[in-house]
């Protein structure tokens, strides 16, 4: 099922607990893997992988969900953390169908919540594969998707056609990749084009999820097989993590030449690297 139907704009959870996301399912085999994209992307940009890794690997199913406040699911809930994120992940993986531990391949903020997953359900995750992410606190020097979100904030909130925004995005100093990345997120609502996601909203969980330490998942006792990816020239993974990584038996493999967004620039070498396992 890839959107839930009617539009959720304006609306707040009543009750708390995990909530339904919207998904894109791909593969029609028995061993489960979650796909989680990064903070101002959807399931949707992680579709090309999954559907070669799933015509490289017909055994597997695969399933795309859009966080909270990302693509057609509910919108940001002002206390969410990334625990709350991963139990919303792996609710709806169950409301999907898919059972057996989960392996969970996240993208930057996505790696982050399959950590989380492996703390607040670790008898639900089988394994987590960080692409190009650390369990370190996020810096905002560090952040890549902080300079994003500045841009993004700054452009209007909506415009009479796409062009408008996508130029809006490119004059404040995106690249064109990061700017038709978010123009994934534009939607049309009578006559005008407008972004699905709230900014603000956004804004506030970025801080809080970036402050979280997540260093445990690796190194308590019993914690789940962690694996990273990482970009070669990329500075989300510092070779310091990698070596505190590796002391907690964390396998590292870096891709050279690519940077943060390993699954577009280096796709071909990652999914090498995600079926050879």
């Amino acid at each position: 099922m890839h959107g839930l139907g009617a539009s959720t704009r304006g609306a707040r959870r009543v009750t708390p607990g995990p909530v339904k996301l919207s998904t894109l399912k791909i593969g029609e085999g028995a061993t489960p893997t979650v796909l989680v994209h990064g903070f101002l992307g959807s399931g949707k940009n992680l579709r090309t992988l999954a559907q070669r890794w799933s015509a490289r690997d017909p055994s597997g199913v695969f399933l795309l969900p859009d966080l909270p406040g990302r693509g057609t699911s509910p919108p940001v809930d002002e206390k969410a953390d990334l625990r709350a994120m991963a139990r919303d992940v792996i609710e709806t993986a169950r409301g999907e169908g898919l059972r057996g531990p989960l392996q969970i391949v996240g993208h930057s903020l996505g790696g982050r919540v399959g950590l989380a997953a492996s703390l607040v359900a670790p008898e639900a995750v089988g394994n987590v594969v960080l692409l190009d992410i650390t369990p370190s606190p996020i810096t905002s020097e560090t952040s890549e998707s902080g300079r994003v979100l500045d841009v993004l904030r700054a452009a209007p909130p909506i415009a009479p056609d796409r062009r408008a925004l996508r130029t809006a995005l490119l004059e404040g100093g995106l690249d064109t990749m990061h700017a038709d990345w978010l123009m994934m997120n534009v939607m049309e609502e009578g006559g005008s084009y407008r972004w699905r996601f709230d900014r603000e909203a956004l804004a506030r969980l970025h801080q809080r999820v970036n402050a979280e330490d997540l260093w445990e998942a690796l190194e308590r006792p019993g914690a789940r097989p962690i694996r990273c990816i990482r970009g070669g020239a990329s500075i989300y993974v510092p070779a310091s993590d990698v070596e505190r990584m590796r002391r907690a038996g964390c396998r590292v493999d870096t891709l050279e030449g690519s940077g943060h967004f390993v699954h577009v620039e280096a796709l071909e070498p990652l999914l090498e690297l995600l079926i050879a396992g």
